[in-house]
């Protein structure tokens, strides 16, 4: 590497508003985040999975029209 072209690589505290800490390096002392792997919904398992338009069934019916349709 070339010297005095890089910027400097410090200790670097990530903060969650959630309250959780995650200590790294960067080039930043302090990172700030909404949301991190303790409280993000995917994966705490707490995302739900909203249909609110009936798209699923819509688009059972369309394929199994189909599937129906090449059978006979």
């Amino acid at each position: 590497m070339k010297k005095n072209i890089h910027p400097e690589y410090v200790p670097c505290a990530i903060t969650c508003t959630c309250g959780a800490i995650y200590q790294t390096r960067s080039t930043q002392r302090t990172i700030h985040v909404e949301i991190c792997a303790s409280c993000h919904p995917f994966f705490t398992g707490q995302q739900r999975l909203v249909d609110t338009a009936g798209r699923v069934e819509k688009f059972n019916r369309k394929y199994r029209r189909v599937q129906d349709a090449s059978k006979a």
